[in-house]
């Protein structure tokens, strides 16, 4: 490894860099907990805040259309252990459609959580076979997740 990669930070780290320039002031406190492979990013406090929040991540090919090699998806997940909290939490943001989707358009998906089955929801997007070297990728992310936290942070029961 060169000094050069064992320096650079990986692309979530880049992310949350990113949401502390972008994230508006009148969205504090917010929290976010990132890994290798995705970010989360949520409001409120207490061991259950996280169970409705922001995220992006890397994903399989198969959960995303047009995608060979992997995606990433970012949006909202509810994370409940009891799947009626998380279709409640689901139905809220559906019901507010027509307000969040002159800001987010037509790329949030409102469904199952795209993995394995545990009751969980998500309104989300995916992007196919992103770049993950792309040094403008780190900001695109972060840029729309705020996106995301603006849009439907009056609709989440955490925040």
């Amino acid at each position: 490894m060169s000094t050069d990669q064992g320096l650079r930070l990986h692309l979530f780290e880049q992310v949350a860099d990113g949401l502390h320039a972008l994230v508006p002031p009148a969205l504090a406190p917010w929290h976010q907990r990132n890994h290798r492979y995705g970010i989360k990013v949520w409001r409120g406090e207490g061991p259950e805040a996280p169970r409705e929040h922001f995220e992006a991540q890397v994903i399989g090919a198969k959960h995303v259309p047009g995608a060979a090699v992997l995606g990433l998806e970012l949006g909202f997940h509810a994370e409940h252990p009891d799947p009626a909290r998380n279709q409640a939490a689901l139905e809220r943001l559906v019901a507010a459609e027509r307000k969040w989707r002159r800001e987010l358009g037509t790329e949030p998906v409102a469904g199952p959580f795209l993995g394995a089955d545990r009751g969980w929801t998500r309104l989300s997007e995916t992007w196919p076979d992103p770049d993950l070297d792309d040094p403008d990728l780190p900001f695109e992310l972060a840029a729309r997740l705020v996106d995301y936290l603006t849009a439907l942070g009056p609709h989440v029961t955490n925040v």
